[in-house]
């Protein structure tokens, strides 16, 4: 009785709990068409059930002139095109208190979430390119990567300040508010973990690539989704260790600024100068 005992309760330890997975699988749901430009970032937004997506629609030069924000279905079917228009070289978003931000080359555009009309535009004094934007409601901070300088700041209340540069950041690019921490995607294939309080940074854990860590998703339990522009996509666990799950970089195919909706567990990918965003089923 105590073996079966002792032989039941290792049997449950070397389970692991319901939700914290070891492993996913990404399958293909929709692609949509091609009439998104250059699409490089992608914002799941519950309320609306809707996504926005921020088109290049050319190179990404001060010139450009020509970027935009695209409204698309949950089914892949393009809403409005052009949500917002003449943009200058459209790349991450997030959405504070009614209002949808966007990073240009060197200023944040701040857009009504009702009606795509510009209302501000946020110049960072020495900004060469802007690149992805991360909110922190409870503090009511957007942070921002300059992927030229290695640096990220904070725009608060209209107000912009430098947070962390240089040291181990090279190239920073995708960012991810994970309660008191923001998770920052490096040029060299570094995830760094900085503490929002105290302001330490610590290495989370090193993928090798070709590119940036451009999309960082939370799964739960620690677990997350990172992306390299390259292509490719890595589960991670709790502990730091990655697993390869997506590689289209054979099909030139790009796999830039992610998002995930978390109640169908379903995968945004822009696929840049594929001119379209992909849906994956996370299971």
């Amino acid at each position: 009785m105590k073996n079966a005992c002792l032989r039941l309760l290792l049997l449950s330890l070397s389970v692991p709990a319901l939700g914290q997975a070891q492993s996913i699988d990404l399958k293909p749901v929709w692609e949509t068409d091609t009439t998104l430009r250059t699409p490089e970032s992608v914002l799941f937004y519950a309320p609306q059930q809707v996504l926005y997506v921020s088109c290049i629609n050319g190179q990404a030069t001060p010139e450009n002139k020509s970027s935009y924000i695209a409204k698309v279905g949950l089914d892949g079917k393009v809403i409005q095109l052009k949500f917002t228009d003449n943009l200058n070289v459209t790349k991450g978003m997030g959405i504070l208190n009614g209002k949808l931000y966007v990073t240009e080359m060197t200023q944040v555009v701040e857009i009504a979430l009702a009606t795509g009309k510009v209302l501000k535009r946020y110049p960072i004094e020495g900004a060469v390119f802007l690149n992805d934007i991360a909110v922190d409601t409870k503090r009511q901070v957007l942070y921002i990567t300059d992927s030229k300088e290695s640096k990220v700041w904070e725009l608060t209340n209209g107000n912009v300040k430098p947070v962390v540069a240089g040291g181990p950041l090279k190239g920073t690019n995708g960012l991810l508010v994970d309660n008191n921490d923001l998770l920052i995607g490096n040029g060299d294939g570094s995830l760094f973990r900085l503490n929002l309080t105290t302001k330490q940074i610590q290495l989370v854990t090193k993928v090798v690539t070709t590119s940036s860590i451009d999309g960082i998703v939370a799964l739960g339990d620690g677990t997350y989704l990172i992306n390299e522009v390259a292509g490719k996509a890595w589960f991670m666990r709790a502990d730091g260790t990655t697993e390869l799950k997506l590689d289209i970089a054979s099909q030139q195919i790009k796999t830039a600024d992610t998002d995930y909706d978390p109640t169908s567990r379903m995968l945004f990918v822009p696929t840049l100068f594929h001119n379209t965003v992909r849906a994956y089923s996370v299971r």
